[in-house]
């Protein structure tokens, strides 16, 4: 078996704690890789030494957005990715440090499930594309007041909302800026996205839920100054007014490992800190 490793650069604590994890993998048998500028840090071979394609699992070290960020660079292979939480509010990295080792012990000995994420494509007005495993962001940017944005459904006309901007987010986002921005939350196992208004002008304007085999078309209207589309907070293009970006389900989908001992349920009664009691 080969494991690809990916620790933190931002979090100088996960490179003594992935030493530790490449110390247990090797002992369990495990070939233990990472990427050329890290391999030497956490004593494993570097990425280049082998056929990528061969890589049975990826593990990241941090939260959710670093599992977005290794879905988006390494999503062409075939393999799950195990998340090690790191951050705070995790709910894909759902592994506590407190509870890796028993984790990882299950993955070696085949107690999990690979669950296919879907993700989005973004088409801006000049033709290039952006993935989004959590959502599309389009933000009022520079301008300082709402804006004008009209939705279109294969081809039907939706509505236009009057907002500060809108997301159009995955399940996987769904508990992300979306839910901040009072959108409901999908199970990850749905093959649809939800759009959600940011601060709507007018109180009936609420979150829709589509399937994902629908294709919508947002179009800026406002004379303003352009605004910006975000893939994930990471990457963006811009709308000028009167033009369309275009987002749809892709057929990348990244692979996250779901143990069985780690409850989807339970991970949000704990993320969203639920009270309620089982009776």
């Amino acid at each position: 078996m080969i494991i690809a490793l990916f620790p933190n650069q931002k979090k100088p604590e996960s490179y003594k704690l992935a030493v530790e994890i490449q110390s247990f993998l090797q002992k369990k048998g495990v070939e233990v890789v990472a990427e050329d500028s890290e391999c030497e840090n956490i004593n494993a071979k570097p990425l280049s030494s082998i056929n990528p394609k061969i890589i049975d699992f990826l593990i990241s070290m941090g939260g959710d957005g670093t599992i977005l960020g290794l879905s988006r660079k390494y999503g062409h292979l075939d393999a799950g990715i195990l998340g090690i939480n790191l951050g705070h509010l995790g709910f894909m990295a759902d592994i506590p440090i407190s509870d890796i080792y028993d984790s990882l012990s299950d993955l070696l000995e085949g107690k999990y499930t690979i669950q296919d994420r879907l993700m989005l494509e973004g088409q801006s007005p000049e033709g290039s594309s952006l993935l989004a495993g959590n959502d599309f962001v389009i933000h009022r940017a520079q301008n300082h007041s709402l804006i004008e944005l009209s939705i279109h459904v294969n081809g039907s006309y939706l509505n236009t909302f009057l907002a500060d901007g809108l997301i159009v987010s995955t399940p996987t986002g769904s508990t992300a800026y979306s839910l901040a921005a009072g959108g409901p939350i999908l199970s990850p196992k749905l093959s649809a996205y939800v759009i959600t208004p940011i601060c709507a002008h007018t109180i009936s304007n609420r979150p829709i839920v589509l399937s994902s085999e629908n294709d919508i078309e947002v179009k800026y209207l406002s004379d303003y100054e352009p605004v910006k589309v975000w893939a994930d907070g990471i990457e963006y293009f811009s709308l000028s007014t009167g033009q369309v970006a275009k987002i749809k389900k892709t057929s990348q989908v990244f692979k996250l490992v779901n143990l069985e001992r780690h409850d989807y349920f339970s991970t949000l009664r704990t993320k969203l800190a639920w009270s309620g009691k089982l009776h």
